[in-house]
């Protein structure tokens, strides 16, 4: 696999400028893009750029992090606050995901998306208002595992960490979640079926396909 070098800020101008000539394939009238990589790559970081290089082309956008649409504690722990098959499994509401942010933008929705549902924290709703999308404009959505949920995205973005990178950048308190990834590598192959990939092992200096 041939990655190129690149800094953070022209990848999100290239992306922007790649989504701003996307048509969805399912005629909706809202572009869809998935942001798919462990909390360690910090994948929000590139969808925020991404809105921030949309906005200047006068592209309006909203980007949405699963960590927003955590389950209540009294599922996602059932099993233990450290139960890998959970965090695989059961960690997000997706069934929320599908019915509030992507219902409202298959096509003819209404546009009308929340933006978060759950705040773990406090392990109740955040009672977000809320945001009404207009046509044209670009859900950024990020998070772990989001590929093997066939969430209807029109471009995908995977950030690649080597097990050794993984580890050293997720925290201590983090590591119970590590075989869940590698479950995912093996069964979903992100890598294989992400439009877009990028090198994240040293945030420092990525690298990528685009």
């Amino acid at each position: 696999m041939r990655l190129e070098a690149i800094t953070w800020d022209r990848m999100a101008e290239r992306l922007a400028e790649r989504i701003s000539g996307l048509e969805p394939a399912d005629g909706s009238a809202w572009t869809r893009v998935g942001f798919d990589g462990a909390p360690a790559a910090r994948p929000g970081d590139l969808a925020e750029r991404v809105a921030e290089a949309l906005r200047v082309r006068g592209r309006p956008s909203l980007v949405v992090g699963t960590e927003g649409f955590l389950r209540p504690a009294s599922l996602r722990l059932e099993h233990g606050r450290h139960d890998e098959e959970s965090y695989y499994s059961g960690w997000f509401d997706t069934g929320a995901l599908w019915r509030e942010v992507f219902g409202p933008l298959d096509p003819g929705g209404d546009g009308r998306v929340l933006p978060d549902l759950w705040d773990a924290d406090t392990d109740r709703a955040t009672r977000s208002p809320y945001v009404r999308l207009p046509p044209g404009a670009v859900l950024l959505m990020h998070g772990p595992l989001l590929l093997r949920h066939w969430f209807p995205f029109d471009l995908t973005v995977h950030f690649l960490l080597s097990p050794g990178a993984l580890r050293r950048r997720t925290p201590e308190d983090g590591h119970w979640t590590l075989p869940a990834f590698a479950r995912y590598e093996t069964e979903t192959d992100p890598a294989g079926t992400a439009d877009v990939l990028v090198r994240a092992d040293d945030p420092r200096h990525p690298a990528w396909n685009g």
